[in-house]
């Protein structure tokens, strides 16, 4: 089976030789193709160009208007099950990969809306047992079936709206048994979903109720019972810790960390949404793939990320919706970081999984250039998934995961219109899905 795709307007974010990652400066050299086409064979992307007839294709800086008249397209020969794409007028984008979700829970929790229209803080209402507690009472409450149903609906809608691949935490059972229901969950939709799904364990999202006053021995149940059940059955990618003020300590973090990494568990952390927590220098120390939010970011944290393989993830839904600083993106850009933007989908703080609301908020709020916000949404977060090899880009031999957008102008014009979804159709793992 192949795809091919012609009469691309333009083929955005494209690699020769792909890599892992960008930082710095170089976020802002987006490489694109005019007047393109793209084939697809089986999962893969088999080959793309211009209209030149051999194997070398000219690759054109974004801001390059040269063009190539001719309309040149592959001979695939009678073998193929060829099915022919007309995109033009359209552009043709890696899907977005959405590194930081929360998006397996049950139900909603607008009352706690209304209390921070009132003035409650996130803290305040973690403390009289909303929140994070709030969504654990349900998620208690809730079959697997029904999560598995719930989250499907919300894995729809974030496809139609461009992603291709989401990572999901647990974080929302905080009992051993509730966490690996949670982790389940994942593991069935990884097997039902057409998207690229990592899991991430976070048992250490909160402390229950009952632990209060008592948190280090919550810290014992997490290390001595829940990773080594994570682990046994292999349920998890990655493990996350939330170390932040009101939550759990650096202390605290060090030891989660420290027996995850024995059982083969990479970590990711939540770190410095409400305080200078450490929470990046920690996650640094234990080569986390991302330490995520950090709206309490300065130059001390900046030097301890530079020359480190960990990525730092901002999360601007979670700052919108709860009225709180910007994360310093355009220091870190500045200081040669790389920097990704995820949705941080979830119940109580960010419920919405629309990555280009997020790629929209990453140029408007955050300053961000259309070409690094683009490369934010999709290489460096498929970096901060650690599955960059595969997905992020628009690269011979990577798995073909992309979408078409409707009948648009330019590339800026996708952060540009920030009301509308400007995607046509998606193709997941080398098939049309919508």
């Amino acid at each position: 089976m192949a795809i091919l795709i012609t009469n691309i307007k333009e083929l955005v974010n494209i690699e020769e030789s792909p890599k892992p990652l960008v930082a710095g400066k170089e976020m802002s050299n987006l490489k694109t193709l005019k007047n393109a086409w793209l084939l697809i064979e089986g999962d893969r992307i088999k080959d793309f160009g211009t209209g030149i007839s051999d194997t070398r294709y000219a690759i054109h800086d974004a801001r390059d208007q040269e063009t190539d008249p001719r309309s040149h397209i592959p001979d695939l020969g009678s073998e193929h099950d060829l099915t022919i794409l007309d995109a033009s007028g359209r552009f043709v984008f890696p899907s977005f990969c959405d590194a930081h979700t929360h998006l397996v829970y049950a139900g909603s929790r607008e009352v706690e809306y209304v209390d921070k229209i009132r003035g409650l803080s996130y803290e305040e209402i973690a403390k009289r047992g909303g929140g994070i507690l709030n969504s654990a009472k349900l998620l208690h409450e809730t079959s697997e079936e029904e999560l598995v149903e719930q989250a499907m609906g919300r894995l729809n809608e974030i496809i139609a709206f461009g992603t291709g691949a989401v990572e999901i935490k647990s974080g929302y059972g905080l009992t051993v048994e509730d966490e690996l229901k949670m982790l389940r969950v994942i593991r069935k939709l990884k097997e039902v979903s057409p998207l690229t799904i990592v899991s991430t364990f976070l048992g250490a999202h909160a402390v229950p109720a009952e632990y209060r006053g008592r948190q280090g021995e919550y810290v014992d149940i997490v290390i001595h019972e829940m990773i080594p059940r994570v682990a046994s059955e292999e349920l998890a990618d990655y493990i996350d810790v939330f170390c932040d003020r009101g939550f759990f300590t650096v202390e605290e973090t060090d030891r989660i960390l420290n027996t995850g990494m024995k059982y083969g568990l990479r970590p990711k952390i939540h770190a410095n949404e409400l305080d200078y927590s450490g929470g990046i220098q920690v996650g640094v120390k234990y080569n986390a793939l991302s330490v995520d939010h950090l709206e309490f970011t300065g130059d001390k944290e900046i030097n301890c990320l530079r020359g480190s393989e960990t990525m730092p993830v901002i999360l601007p839904g979670a700052a919108f919706f709860l009225n709180m600083i910007a994360a310093p993106a355009r220091k870190m850009i500045d200081a040669g970081l790389p920097v990704a933007f995820a949705s941080d989908f979830n119940p109580g703080s960010s419920p919405s999984g629309n990555m280009q609301l997020i790629l929209s908020m990453a140029c408007i709020t955050y300053r961000l250039l259309p070409e690094e916000a683009i490369f934010a949404t999709t290489l460096n977060g498929a970096y901060a998934m650690g599955v960059s090899d595969e997905l992020g880009s628009i690269a011979r031999g990577k798995k073909a995961n992309l979408f078409i957008t409707k009948p648009i102008s330019t590339y800026e014009f996708m952060p540009y219109a920030y009301g509308s979804n400007k995607v046509e159709q998606v193709i997941l793992n080398g098939e049309v899905v919508l």
